[in-house]
């Protein structure tokens, strides 16, 4: 019984994981490419609620850095600061929420949202 197909990891800890990186990754901005790594790794070997989480991570990354682009493009104003500090801060909080919902055991509540969840 012990089959792939019947039997799924319980990868809530990496998810864990995967959600501090993202968090660090505001000021170390490598460990977001090794978030980003693992969330594509363990996606599919996960349970359906699970693998919202890990989901929702890899648009955590590619949204910030989008906004991190737009943010750096628009420097010369004043307006890429604020840019930037709303991409800190939206990183922070989105990853806070996802990690809630994680500890409750329940899937990522709006995946497809582009601001906090």
């Amino acid at each position: 019984m012990n089959s792939d197909n019947t039997l799924q990891k319980n990868t809530t800890p990496t998810a864990k994981v995967i959600y501090i990186l993202l968090i660090v990754s505001t000021l170390v901005g490598i460990t977001g490419i090794i978030a980003l790594i693992m969330a594509y790794v363990y996606k599919d070997e996960s349970e359906d609620w699970l693998q919202t989480h890990y989901r929702f991570q890899i648009r955590t990354f590619w949204i910030g850095l989008l906004y991190v682009f737009i943010g750096s493009i628009t420097l010369t104003v004043i307006f890429g600061y604020l840019v930037l500090l709303f991409t800190f801060v939206w990183m922070i909080v989105r990853c806070a929420k996802g990690l809630k919902q994680l500890e409750n055991n329940q899937p990522v509540s709006n995946l497809e949202s582009w601001l906090f969840t």
